[in-house]
C-alpha cells in the first residue's frame, strides 16, 4: 500500500483518520468531511496526493514515440508543460489516462497507483526499435491545494503562481519545491511537489497560511462536484474517448497514434450516442451502477456519487453517462426509486455555492 514518505507522521500528528483510497494509505478526514468539502469549494484546502505515481520516459526517441502512443499532442509540448491524455487500444477503447510532462531531458508520466503498472506494461510492449527507456514507478511526493483562495495561500508561502498556465510546472530550487497548476480552469487547483525531507514543512506552511487540512472523503466529493472523471470508475475500457466529454485529452491534427483511426472516424462521421454528464437528485441518495431511465427505457448509468452534507433534504450529485437525445440539461430522468435532473458540469457547488444552488446548473440556458 503506497504512503507518502516522511509525510505520514505529520498527518497523523495533525489528527488524520487514515483510510485506503485509490491504492494508497492516506487521510480519510481530519475532523469533519463536510467542513473540509466546503473549504475546497469556498476557501482553500490542502490534501495528501499519495495515490498519484510517476515514471519517466527517456531516450532520443522519447518525444516522437510517446506522441505516437497517446491521444494528445506531445511533439509540440513546451518544456515544463503538461498535457492530459488517454492511452487507447487499436479499437479506440481507453486503457488508461495520465498527464505527460515535458521536463526537457525526460518525459514524466503521472497517473493513479491503480493503473500505473498496467500503463507501463502496455507502453513497454510498444517499444520495438526505438531509443526509449521506461523508468520504474515511483511515488509523486505531492500535496494538492484547491479552492478560490489557493493563490493567496501560495503567495503567503512565498510561492508565486498567479501567472501559471494550466499544467505548467515552476520550480523553486532554493525551497526544494515545485508547483504545478491543475488541468481545469473552473477552480484554482495546484500540486506542490517536495523533496522527502521537506514534507512536514510544506504541509505545515500551507496550513499556517490558511489552507484547511482535508481527507479523501472531502476530495472525492469535490472531484464529483467538479465533474472530473476517474479512470476505473467513470472511464472504463469499454468507453470511447468522445463519450467521456474530455476534449482536452484529444488532438485531431497531430498525426497517427494507437487507436487514432477510430477517434478520427467518430469525429468525421458525427458524435457518439452517449455522453458523460452530471445528475442532481434530492431525497434518497443515488447509487453508483444504477440505471438511468427516460420514458421507461434505459438511457444511461450512474458511475460516481457525492452525497452532499447540509441541512434539510439531502442532495446527491452524480456523474455518469446518458444517451445524447435524452441528455439535455434540465431534463428529469428516473434513477431507481428517485428522480434526477440532468446537469452541466462542473456543478455550481464546486464554485462555492450552496448545495441547493447545484440544481441551478441543471436548468437549460435562456
Amino acid at each position: 500500500m503506497e504512503r507518502t514518505p516522511h509525510l505520514h507522521e505529520t498527518l497523523v500528528a495533525a489528527g488524520a483518520r487514515l483510510g485506503h483510497y485509490q491504492g494508497a494509505e492516506t487521510p480519510a478526514s481530519f475532523a469533519d468531511p463536510a467542513a473540509e468539502f466546503r473549504a475546497l469549494c469556498a476557501r482553500c484546502a490542502v490534501f495528501d496526493m499519495g495515490w498519484r505515481v510517476q515514471f519517466q520516459v527517456t531516450g532520443e526517441d522519447r518525444v516522437r514515440w510517446l506522441n505516437g502512443m497517446v491521444t494528445n499532442n506531445i511533439q509540440g509540448l513546451p518544456e515544463n508543460r503538461g498535457a492530459y491524455a488517454f492511452l487507447l487500444n487499436p479499437q479506440g477503447h481507453i486503457l488508461g489516462d495520465m498527464v505527460a510532462y515535458n521536463l526537457g531531458a525526460a518525459m514524466l508520466l503521472e497517473t493513479d497507483v491503480l493503473q500505473a503498472e498496467k500503463l507501463r506494461q502496455t507502453f513497454d510492449k510498444y517499444i520495438i526499435m526505438d531509443d526509449v527507456e521506461l523508468g520504474s514507478i515511483t511515488l509523486r511526493n505531492a500535496l494538492g491545494l484547491a479552492g478560490p483562495d489557493s493563490l493567496r495561500v501560495l503567495q503567503t508561502c512565498g510561492l508565486a503562481a498567479d501567472d501559471l498556465e494550466l499544467l505548467q510546472v515552476r520550480e523553486f530550487p532554493g525551497r526544494n519545491l515545485t508547483v504545478v497548476r491543475g488541468e481545469r480552469d473552473s477552480v484554482p487547483a495546484f500540486e506542490i511537489l517536495f523533496a522527502p525531507q521537506e514534507a512536514a514543512q510544506a504541509w505545515n506552511s500551507l496550513v499556517a497560511a490558511g489552507a484547511t487540512p482535508a481527507g479523501f472523503e472531502a476530495v472525492e466529493m469535490w472531484r464529483v462536484a467538479m465533474g472530473i472523471p476517474r479512470y476505473g470508475q467513470d472511464i472504463r475500457e469499454r468507453d470511447l474517448p468522445q463519450e467521456t466529454e474530455q476534449a482536452h485529452a484529444l488532438h485531431f491534427t497531430k498525426g497517427c497514434y494507437v487507436g487514432q483511426e477510430i477517434v478520427e472516424r467518430i469525429r468525421s462521421r458525427g458524435q457518439v450516442h452517449r455522453k458523460f454528464t452530471g445528475f442532481v437528485a434530492q431525497g434518497a441518495p443515488l447509487v453508483p451502477g444504477s440505471k438511468v431511465q427516460a420514458n421507461g427505457k434505459d438511457v444511461g448509468e450512474i458511475t460516481s456519487v457525492a452525497n452532499l452534507p447540509g441541512e434539510g433534504v439531502p442532495t446527491s450529485l452524480a456523474l455518469g453517462y446518458i444517451r445524447r437525445e435524452a441528455g439535455t440539461p434540465g431534463v428529469t430522468v428516473q434513477v431507481g426509486e428517485n428522480t434526477a435532473t440532468v446537469s452541466t458540469l462542473p456543478f455550481s457547488v464546486a464554485k462555492g455555492h450552496s448545495p441547493k444552488e447545484a440544481e441551478k446548473t441543471a436548468l437549460p440556458a435562456r
